[in-house]
């Protein structure tokens, strides 16, 4: 009976809500994120230890990509524009909104605010694949074919297959069960590490530096590895917005209401996954963007993921490129890793936001 009235309250709610969200509804908030963005790709670009203005910028994207000169530029503004900070600059847009998408995606199948996209062990797989070329005699700084992306992206996917093979009950797979093997997956990752840190000394900082993240080694090529991993993760997950909501009431009760869980949780976590460990390849470990920022979307436009989904990604983009800015330009003699920028920003919310999820308990009945 119990049951039978929390289906009834569900289908009364879902009558009481609305006019269902179109994407013609969704258009001018998604215009404006997509402009917003924008704009800060622009500025991150202009800005440095060399500033170029605005219009010298826009003219050097302009001559590469539509062929358009727009005034002319010297030859030294062409080359910072273009081959230093633009693929820096759209490298950290992309990881950003990859790392806030996926967030988010996470964050809807195990309905709990708290999850990000390393939950199932995708970071801790990616260290012990990098790790094991930088200890390696193999040269990390071949360029294109540099070894270190794809063992990282391959150690992040073993990682992955490990935990939700772990997680799987004969045909379903718990989400508390899929948790708790992500989080041992992740242990035992970080133990390796640990262990060739110690016994490759000599290569600690080389780790270390890839362990907190960075974009200083940026280029068109690492743009050209992530990109289709994002894309496709993204045309697969954001036809998905609707039954994530539907998600957000009960396991049970969704499947009463005709949504496949099981197929509907392996299909957003593998693609998320999947495009996780490709911007992890490329970036390092970059934390609390995927934590973060999908909470504050939805403290501002709301919990419904036809709007939270698209809206993170190009909010995860224009926080990380700003990240990124803070982290090359504070200090004049060296650069922050954007690891420990992001951290130090998102350490603070992310207490707040524990904060938060302990009072709700407290007053939940």
């Amino acid at each position: 009976m119990i049951g039978i009235e929390r289906l009834r309250a569900a289908h009364a709610s879902r009558r009481a809500e609305p006019a269902p969200l179109t994407w013609y509804a969704l258009a001018p908030t998604i215009a404006l994120a997509a402009t917003g963005t924008v704009a800060v790709i622009v500025v991150a670009m202009c800005l440095g230890t060399t500033r170029i203005s605005p219009a010298t910028t826009l003219g050097v994207l302009g001559d590469h990509l539509l062929g358009v000169s727009a005034g002319s530029h010297s030859a030294s503004a062409d080359a910072i524009v273009w081959e230093i900070r633009a693929p820096r600059v759209l490298l950290a847009a992309l990881v950003g909104a990859t790392l806030a998408f996926a967030g988010a995606a996470y964050q809807a199948i195990f309905r709990n605010p708290l999850a990000e996209p390393y939950i199932m062990g995708v970071a801790a797989g990616a260290s012990v694949g990098a790790t094991l070329v930088i200890v390696s005699p193999l040269a990390i700084t071949a360029g294109v074919l540099s070894p270190l992306p794809p063992a990282a992206f391959a150690g992040a996917l073993i990682a992955v297959s490990l935990a939700y093979g772990l997680a799987r009950v004969g045909t379903t797979v718990p989400s508390a069960s899929l948790i708790l093997s992500g989080v041992a997956v992740s242990s035992v990752g970080t133990s390796l590490v640990t262990y060739l840190m110690l016994a490759y000394n000599t290569r600690t900082l080389a780790i270390l530096n890839w362990i907190l993240g960075s974009f200083n080694t940026a280029s068109w090529t690492k743009v050209a590895i992530a990109s289709p991993y994002a894309l496709v993760a993204f045309a697969v997950i954001l036809p998905f917005g609707r039954v994530l909501n539907v998600l957000q009431l009960d396991e049970t009760e969704a499947r009463h209401l005709g949504v496949d869980v099981d197929r509907v949780r392996l299909i957003v976590l593998v693609a998320a996954s999947l495009a996780t460990a490709a911007a992890v390849a490329v970036s390092g470990l970059i934390g609390f963007v995927g934590l973060i920022v999908p909470h504050a979307v939805r403290l501002v436009w709301g919990p419904d993921y036809r709007r939270v989904l698209p809206l993170a990604a190009f909010c995860g983009a224009s926080f990380l490129v700003l990240m990124d800015l803070i982290a090359r330009s504070a200090d004049a003699t060296f650069e922050l890793p954007i690891g420990v920028v992001t951290a130090l920003i998102g350490a603070p919310c992310f207490l707040l936001l524990l904060r938060r999820q302990g009072r709700a308990i407290e007053v939940r009945p």
